[in-house]
C-alpha cells in the first residue's frame, strides 16, 4: 500500500476496493487452516501420528482444489463484484489488472498455509514465523522493483504489486512443501483409498465449514462499510484501505495469540486438561485487553504522522485517522474475540464461534453502522465497529468459560 500510494489517489481507492474481496478468500482459507490445526492438533494429543499425517495431506489437497475454484470464479466475476461495491470506471481497470493477477495468489497461500498450521498443531511455531516473515521480506523486495521498473524490470504499476506477492508467496511454497516433506515428514501419501480421504476431508470440515463461516463474515461487513463509503468519493475508499492496511501491523499479537490458542486448547482439550483451559482462558483476557488499551494510547499519538506517510492528501488522511482513534479503543475486545473463536475450533466445537461472529457483524455491527452513519456521519459508522467489539468479547469470555466447565462435568478425570 506504502508503494502503490506513490502512483496516486485513484491506484490507492481501487487496492482499498480490493480488499473486502481478498479478505474474504483469505477468511475461507484461515478457516481451513483452522480446521486442519484443530483436527491435527488433537491427533498430536491422542499421539496418533499416522492420522495427523493423514489429515494434513488431505486437507493440503482440499484446500488447493477449493482455493483454485474460488480463483476461476473471481477471475469471470471482476467486474460485476466490484460494481456491487461502488467501484467508479475511472477505478474498474486497476481493479482489474490487481485481481486479474492477485487470484493466481489464492491456491498459493491456501497450500501454504495449511501446511504451517498443521506445523503450528504439532507445536512448531517458530517455523511459520520463519517462513511467513521471509516470505514478507521478500514481497517488500520485489514490490517496488515489480511497481516501478527498477533494475531493468517492466514497470507494471499496480499489477507489479500483485505480481511481487504471487512470485514471493510461490517461493516460499516450493522450499516450505519439500522441508515439511523431506525433513519434517508431515505428509503421509496423497494417494489413498477414496474412503480415506473422503473421511479426512469430513474430519477438517465439521471445524473448516464453521471458522470459514466465521471469518468470512467479516470481510462482508468491511464490504458493506466500503460501499457505504463510495457515497463519500473515493477520497474516503482510499482513507478506509490506508486504515486497513495499518491495522493489521498492530493486531499482530493479537493473530499469534489466536493461531496459538487453536492447537494449544485442541492438545489439551484431547487430554482432559481442562484447568489449563480455564487458565490459558484467564491469561488471554488479561493479555488483551491489557495491550489494546496500550495499542489505543499509542494510536492517538501516533495516527496523524503515520497515515501521513500513505498520502498527502488532507482528506484522505482524515479518514484514516478516524477511523483508528474510533476503532483502537477496542482493539483489545477485538484480540479476545479472535482468541475465543480459536480456542473453540481447537476443542472442536466451532459452533459458538460462529454464533459470535454472525451476532457480532449482523446483529450488532450492521444496524448500529447504518443508524451511526444516519446519526453522525463517518464517526458513527466507525464507532459501530468499536461496541460491537466491545460487546461481543464480553459475550465470548463468558461462554467459552461456561464450554470448559461443562465438557469437565462431562468427563471428570483428574488432569496431568
Amino acid at each position: 500500500m506504502f508503494f502503490i500510494a506513490r502512483l496516486g489517489n485513484i491506484p490507492l481507492a481501487a487496492v482499498s476496493f480490493t480488499m473486502p474481496v481478498i479478505w474474504l478468500i483469505y477468511g475461507i482459507g484461515i478457516g481451513f487452516e483452522a480446521g486442519a490445526a484443530s483436527c491435527v492438533s488433537r491427533a498430536v494429543g491422542k499421539k496418533d501420528n499416522d492420522l495427523a499425517m493423514r489429515l494434513t495431506t488431505d486437507t493440503v489437497v482440499l484446500g488447493v482444489l477449493v482455493a483454485l475454484l474460488l480463483c476461476f470464479a473471481g477471475l469471470s466475476t471482476i467486474a460485476p463484484v466490484f460494481s456491487l461495491l461502488g467501484a467508479t470506471p475511472e477505478v474498474m481497470p486497476l481493479i482489474s489488472d490487481y485481481m486479474s493477477v492477485w487470484y493466481w495468489v489464492a491456491p498459493l497461500d491456501m497450500a501454504l498455509w495449511i501446511s504451517l498450521a498443521s506445523i503450528r498443531a504439532r507445536g512448531n511455531t517458530l517455523l511459520e514465523s520463519k517462513v511467513i516473515t521471509i516470505a514478507a521480506l521478500l514481497n517488500l523486495v520485489l514490490d517496488p522493483i515489480l511497481i516501478f521498473g527498477l533494475f531493468g524490470f517492466p514497470r507494471m504499476e499496480i499489477q507489479g504489486a500483485a505480481a511481487a506477492t504471487l512470485l514471493s508467496n510461490g517461493i516460499m511454497l516450493i522450499f516450505t512443501l519439500a522441508y515439511l516433506n523431506f525433513r519434517l515428514k508431515i505428509f503421509a501419501n496423497p494417494i489413498a483409498p477414496l474412503k480415506v480421504i473422503l473421511n479426512s476431508w469430513r474430519h477438517m470440515l465439521h471445524i473448516g465449514i464453521p471458522a470459514t463461516i466465521t471469518n468470512a463474515i467479516i470481510p462482508v461487513s468491511s464490504g458493506i462499510v466500503v460501499a457505504m463509503l463510495a457515497a463519500y468519493g473515493v477520497e474516503a475508499v482510499a482513507g478506509y484501505g490506508i486504515a486497513m492496511r495499518i491495522e493489521p501491523i498492530f493486531l499482530i499479537p493479537f493473530y499469534a495469540l489466536s493461531a496459538v490458542s487453536s492447537p494449544f486448547f485442541g492438545q489439551n482439550f484431547g487430554s482432559e486438561k481442562f484447568d489449563r483451559l480455564l487458565e490459558a482462558r484467564r491469561v488471554i483476557t488479561r493479555f488483551c485487553l491489557g495491550f489494546g488499551l496500550a495499542l489505543a494510547i499509542i494510536l492517538a499519538l501516533i495516527a496523524k504522522p503515520l497515515t501521513a506517510l500513505f498520502s498527502d492528501s488532507e482528506s484522505i488522511r482524515m479518514v484514516a485517522v478516524l477511523y483508528l482513534w474510533i476503532a483502537a479503543i477496542s482493539y483489545g475486545a477485538y484480540g479476545l474475540v479472535m482468541s475465543v473463536n480459536a480456542s473453540f475450533n481447537g476443542m472442536g466445537k466451532p459452533g459458538p464461534g460462529v454464533v459470535i461472529s454472525a451476532c457480532r457483524v449482523m446483529i450488532v455491527f450492521l444496524p448500529l453502522a447504518f443508524l451511526g452513519r444516519h446519526l453522525f456521519d463517518l464517526p458513527g459508522l466507525f464507532a459501530a465497529t468499536t461496541l460491537s467489539n466491545l460487546l461481543m468479547g464480553a459475550v465470548g469470555f463468558a461462554w467459552l468459560g461456561s464450554k470448559i466447565n461443562q465438557s469437565r462435568t462431562i468427563s471428570p478425570q483428574p488432569n496431568a
